[in-house]
């Protein structure tokens, strides 16, 4: 298995860190950006469309809690079972930068922010 490293390019448009999910460290998924099946995911969709590197870059809403393609239900449920915040993640993305969230990301080995 790969080791949990520090790479923006692993930061997945909705604010997860790919490069601590377990599927992609034992090479069983090529993190968001590159996973060409995932069409079926409306944010990475959208991100792709407007050529965004997350929802950060977004021009459209200020908050990403306000765009109903990073708000669905199903991102809702996924939240509150694994206690994950996306929305926190777009937060520190655009205060601190992608270098500093993929550093905090990587040396903390989170694949999200833990919800508070």
């Amino acid at each position: 298995m790969k080791e949990v490293t520090e790479n923006k390019t692993s930061i997945a448009f909705c604010g997860l860190y790919c490069g601590a999910c377990r599927s992609f460290l034992k090479d069983k998924c090529p993190g968001c950006k590159n996973n060409v099946k995932a069409t079926w995911c409306a944010v990475r969709k959208c991100n792709l469309e407007h050529n965004y590197n997350s929802c950060a870059d977004c021009k459209e809403f200020s908050n990403a809690k306000d765009c109903m393609k990073f708000n669905n239900p199903v991102s809702k449920i996924f939240g509150f079972i694994f206690g994950s915040d996306r929305n926190a993640g777009i937060r520190m993305i655009k205060e601190k930068g992608y270098d500093s969230f993929a550093n905090y990301m990587a040396e903390n080995k989170l694949q999200s922010i833990r919800r508070a």
